[in-house]
This record gives structure tokens, C-alpha cells and sequence, in this order.
């Protein structure tokens, strides 16, 4: 099966699908990403302690019973290794924790001439890492979270920031860390007596950002990852199901690439009208009545004539420009082909056009409709 079936990259990173192990302390390092993980796109190795402060915590947290934070000598050594030790076409990424920035820098430094991610680790929850400045405890101090951000950036490499959901302001928390630079959002979509992943804050992330989004929180199913690319994730990432079943991200990366030749884009948004994102626009009717259209368009600065207009500039001089006998005459107006609709499947029938091929020009058309925006995704 081809690399490029997903045509996913962040900077000069390539993914080969959407498919991410996520880090464990003291448990996803080169051997673990070798075993349970060799078919995924985006391996996280990791976290990392980086300075005094992080392993002094992690001494601490060894000795109440958490030997996963054990600390690790000489990190950047031990960074350089790993990261090479993968030994299969996964992107690295590499998850780092620290109270202090400068080690963050030099490990970026080093990640970059290694072709892979760094990831800035503002998650980890525990109460002696929250008092030590670490994890979590970026997220209420965006201020220093953005300058961190801006300097680690400054090195060039690949950023990921890894947060929490439903600890601060998301919407807040998403447009600070894209305004700072950051290149990824890895988020943990976490909520408090839900068992799996929050939904509605994935959808939060999305239209708070354009930025890649990767969704994480107990997804085990191919229907669990698939509605979490519905509400608006780039890519989705295992932990400890990869963990309890060797088989979860092979089974995982088969389903999504046999989905995506079949329909194109693996993950179409939700239509609007259903609680879609942003990109739900390009599968909305022309805006002639009262209904969710309108307040999405206006977020991003449109009126309903501009909206129109916009739509069927993109169509000219593609196939989405024809289907005269549509509601609307015209395929830009149409909807996803989940959804049953003999009038738009007879237009693609008589157009020879193959539901795959629909739904890119669909996904190319929402990309173009925020392109043009008045108001940015991160301002609206």
C-alpha cells in the first residue's frame, strides 16, 4: 500500500497514516515502538526528563511506587539513540519535560538533526510535577508557554505541544499555542467520568486552529478513531491499547487506509448541521433558509453572499461545477457521500466521478473556503 495515500506532513516530517503510538514514561522507548508499533505513523518515544528539577521529581515519584518516571542519564545521549533505534518508516516524535528552558532548546537541537519531532510535554498531571512547574502546569501560564514555544521554534525543528483538555480555556489554550508557532497540537481529550475520548473538545481544538491535531483518551475500535477524525482529528493516538493488544495499530492503520481508498478523505467532518467543524461548509446547502450554515460562516467573517460566491469560485473549472439536476444545480453544494442521496450519486455517476474523487475535491474546497476567510480559524 502506498506511503502517500494519506499525503500527511508537517514541516519536513511525513506521515505514512494517520496512526500515532502515544508516550508512556517509562515505557515507550525504541523497543516498545518496535513491537507494538512498527506500522504506525508517528511513533512518541518517551517522556523525558531534561533537568535537575524533572528528575528530582522523578526520583521522588519513583519512590512513592512510580518507577515509570525512573530517570534516565544523560537524556540527550539517550534521545539520539532511541530515535534512531526505531528502525521502521514511523515518523519520531520525542516527549520532553523540564522546569527550565534551556535543556528544551538543546534537545531540539537535537531532535531536528534527526529528522523528528520534539514534543513539549505540558500534561503530565502528577501533584509533584504541578508544584514543580512541570506538565500541566504550562497550561495556566500561557504566557510562558507561548515564549517557550517562540524559543523552542527558533531552532527549527518540528513542534508538538502535548496538553490536557478541560483543564483551562481550550479555545484560549489552542489559539495561544498556534499564535506562539507550535506545529502540532497533541491532545489528550480527557474528561472526568467520560471512558474514552471528549468529543466535543476535539471539535473545541479544531475550530480553534488550523494547526495538525492529533486526539488522544482510550480509543480501541476503528469506530472510536473514526468518530474522533469525524469531530475534526488529523491523526488519532494509542497508548495503553497498544499496550493490552499487540494488534490494536496494525488493526487500526488496515480499517483507516481501506477507508480512506474508498472514500478519500478519512476524516470528512460531521455536516454542520450535525455539529461539524469548519470544514463541514464545504458539504452545505447554498445558504437560502435559517439553519446552523449561518452562524458558521459568519465566525469566519463571510456573509451568506460571500459564502456563496466563494463556494463557486473553487467549482469553476472542476467537476463540482456541473450537477445540474442537484437541489442547487451544482455538486458544490452537496453533501457527504455517507449520506444517502440518489439525486447527487446519479450527478457522479453521469460525471463518471468516483466518490473518492467527490470527497477530495470536497476536502480541497474546505481548505479553500478557510484560506479565504475574512476572520482566521485561531480569531474567530
Amino acid at each position: 500500500m502506498s506511503d502517500n495515500l494519506f499525503e500527511l506532513h508537517v514541516g519536513y516530517v511525513s506521515f505514512k497514516n494517520p496512526l500515532a503510538l502515544a508516550p508512556m514514561a517509562g515505557i515507550v522507548d525504541s523497543e516498545f515502538a518496535r513491537k507494538y508499533a512498527s506500522d504506525a505513523g508517528l511513533v512518541v518515544l518517551g517522556a523525558f526528563n531534561m533537568d535537575e528539577a524533572s528528575f528530582k521529581v522523578a526520583s521522588a515519584l519513583v519512590a512513592r511506587g512510580r518507577k515509570e518516571f525512573l530517570c534516565r542519564e544523560s537524556p540527550l545521549e539517550v534521545i539520539q539513540k532511541e530515535i534512531r533505534s526505531v528502525n521502521s518508516k514511523s515518523a519520531v516524535a520525542v516527549n520532553v519535560r523540564s522546569a527550565t528552558l534551556a535543556p528544551l532548546i538543546e534537545a531540539a537541537k537535537v531532535v531536528k538533526k534527526e529528522g523528528a519531532i520534539l514534543e513539549l510535554n505540558a500534561h503530565c498531571r502528577q501533584p509533584e510535577m504541578l508544584e514543580a512547574g512541570l506538565g500541566e502546569a504550562l497550561l495556566s501560564d500561557l504566557p510562558k508557554l507561548m515564549e517557550w514555544i517562540r524559543a523552542i521554534k527558533e531552532t527549527g525543528v518540528v513542534l508538538s505541544v502535548k496538553v490536557r483538555a478541560n483543564v483551562v480555556d481550550d479555545i484560549k489554550l489552542a489559539r495561544a499555542i498556534d499564535r506562539a508557532g507550535a506545529d502540532i497540537i497533541h491532545l489528550d481529550a480527557m474528561h472526568e467520568g467520560f471512558d474514552g475520548p471528549d468529543l466535543e473538545a476535539i471539535l473545541t481544538y479544531r475550530d480553534s486552529t488550523r494547526l495538525f491535531l492529533i486526539a488522544n483518551n482510550s480509543i480501541r475500535t476503528f469506530a472510536g478513531a473514526k468518530e474522533a477524525f469525524s469531530w475534526g482529528a488529523d491523526m488519532v493516538s494509542v497508548a495503553r491499547g497498544a499496550q493490552n493488544d499487540p494488534d490494536l495499530i496494525p488493526d487500526l492503520v488496515k480499517s483507516v487506509s481501506s477507508y480512506q481508498q474508498a472514500i478519500g478523505w478519512y476524516n470528512a467532518p460531521k455536516h454542520v448541521c450535525s455539529s461539524g467543524d469548519f470544514r463541514g461548509l464545504a458539504f452545505c446547502c447554498l445558504p437560502v433558509k435559517p439553519c446552523p450554515v449561518h452562524a458558521k460562516f459568519q465566525k469566519l467573517g463571510y456573509t451568506a453572499e460571500e459564502f456563496a460566491r466563494t463556494k463557486l469560485d473553487f467549482a469553476k473549472g472542476t467537476l463540482l461545477e456541473f450537477g445540474k439536476d442537484t437541489c442547487f444545480g451544482s455538486l458544490v453544494w452537496c453533501c457527504k457521500v455517507s449520506k444517502p442521496c440518489w439525486i447527487r450519486d446519479g450527478a457522479l455517476n453521469a460525471l463518471d466521478l468516483s466518490d473518492s474523487e467527490y470527497m477530495k475535491l470536497k476536502r480541497e474546497l474546505a481548505e479553500y473556503v478557510l484560506d479565504h476567510a475574512k476572520v482566521p480559524v485561531n480569531e474567530s
